[in-house]
């Protein structure tokens, strides 16, 4: 029997570049996540709409976990706010959130925040075990993909 792994993260900083260029980069889905690491494809379901197929998880030829799932994006120029809803019925997981930007005297002030949940297949007496480990690796993917925005922000 599988279990659900829910996953909050919230993350604030600061970038030199302008707020434009970073607003122009995370409302273009695809471009911002090409920034992502681990995933296997994009795939634009229209509507601004679009489902997430992360690497799969596995031991050699043995599949473990693949994640998927779909988000609805809506862009708020005027607020400088991009924010993502889960779409049902689409894969194994659920994630929503939203970047918020504000623009400063020497760049951008940037919020993140995301929450998901991850339906993990693997019998229930597993969860205490895999349960943190899901958390780290998807922790660890957010770090490290807005570590790959920072370097796109700041090229020139």
């Amino acid at each position: 029997m599988s279990f659900s792994v829910e996953i909050n993260i919230e993350r604030a900083f600061e970038t030199p570049a302008a707020t434009d260029k970073v607003f122009d980069l995370l409302a273009d889905v695809p471009r911002s996540a090409s920034h992502f690491p681990k995933v296997d494809r994009l795939i634009d379901l229209g509507s601004n709409t679009f489902c997430w197929e992360m690497e799969k998880i596995g031991i050699g030829s043995y599949t473990l976990q693949q994640t998927i799932y779909a988000c609805c994006y809506s862009v708020e120029a005027a607020s400088r706010k991009i924010a993502w809803s889960s779409v049902a019925g689409v894969g194994n997981a659920k994630v929503e959130g939203e970047w918020v930007l504000r623009q400063k005297e020497a760049g951008t002030a940037i919020v993140l925040k995301t929450k998901g949940e991850v339906m993990v297949d693997f019998p229930s007496f597993l969860q205490i075990i895999i349960s943190p480990l899901v958390v780290m690796e998807f922790t660890s993917l957010i770090d490290h993909y807005l570590a790959n925005l920072q370097k796109s922000f700041t090229a020139s």
